[in-house]
């Protein structure tokens, strides 16, 4: 098996079954299997799941009673993938064209690579931010305090060739054989948010690189399955706030945040 597709789904059957058809069509000669892990869903996506994995002997569904979130439920489909690579992918995509066998064209190619990130598309065909800088107190300082802009933004590299980054979004997320000897499963002390950011640093420190692959392109609703899980918009940036503690350790991420809001204050006050 070259690859396997995990697709973390809750609540967005149609999205996974338009996401299920695209991957038939991509068309490169590559062997593949998806594995659909659904969040305790109420909306009948476990009796379509159940009856497409009857008609495809290449399509595996896992049901959980409770929404164990989206590291929980990608490490569920890891444990079972029976592919070379692994391919984790949100359930509000479409893959276009050839672009699995992209991925893994490039990925036999470099074998420095830990994770490749495809480009990825918004609906209405422009490109969508997925690059990270990390979010380091240096870069923090010197984006808030010393005014060098993008370095806390999502960013999406200009040009046609691969570029080596410090983290790509978790939406179309290739791990290659190394990175899962090398770093495994994805930390399940995230919910949601971080998980992917932090497999990418566990990837660098593991002496392996991060790559943007412009020619593997996918087309992102972009957010529609972190909606249905989290619905409260205004309320929807505290969610990132146990991650982040996480992520950088509780110390580091109340300093982060420090030279975050003195900068914005000093910001507004100069503006004044």
């Amino acid at each position: 098996m070259d690859i396997s597709i995990i697709i973390v789904n809750y609540k967005t059957k149609k999205l996974v079954f338009d996401c299920f058809e695209s991957i038939k069509k991509e068309g490169s000669k590559i062997s593949w299997e998806v594995i659909v892990v659904d969040n305790a869903s109420d909306d009948g996506s476990k009796e379509l799941f159940k009856k497409i994995e009857k008609e495809y002997e290449n399509f595996h569904f896992i049901s959980n009673k409770e929404n164990l979130g989206y590291g929980k439920a990608n490490n569920q489909g890891i444990k079972i993938a029976k592919g070379k690579y692994l391919f984790l992918l949100n359930s509000d995509t479409l893959v276009k064209k050839r672009s699995l066998g992209k991925l893994i064209e490039f990925a036999e190619k470099n074998k420095n690579a830990g994770v490749v990130g495809s480009k990825i598309y918004n609906l209405d065909g422009s490109i969508q931010s997925s690059c990270f800088n990390f979010p380091t107190i240096k870069n923090a300082i010197l984006e808030y305090w010393f005014g060098e802009k993008g370095l806390f933004d999502k960013f999406a590299p200009e040009g046609n060739n691969p570029v080596t980054v410090d983290a790509v979004v978790g939406a179309a997320f290739l791990i290659t054989p190394e990175a899962r000897k090398k770093v495994g499963l994805l930390d399940e002390r995230y919910w949601a948010y971080f998980e992917d950011i932090d497999y990418c640093r566990q990837v660098w420190k593991k002496n392996l690189k991060v790559y943007y692959l412009p020619s593997s392109e996918i087309i992102h609703y972009h957010g529609v399955s972190f909606k249905k899980a989290t619905p409260d918009n205004q309320n929807r940036w505290r969610k990132l706030i146990p991650s982040s503690k996480i992520y950088h350790g509780v110390f580091k991420h109340y300093i982060l945040n420090s030279i975050i809001w003195s900068g914005q204050k000093w910001q507004k006050i100069r503006v004044k």
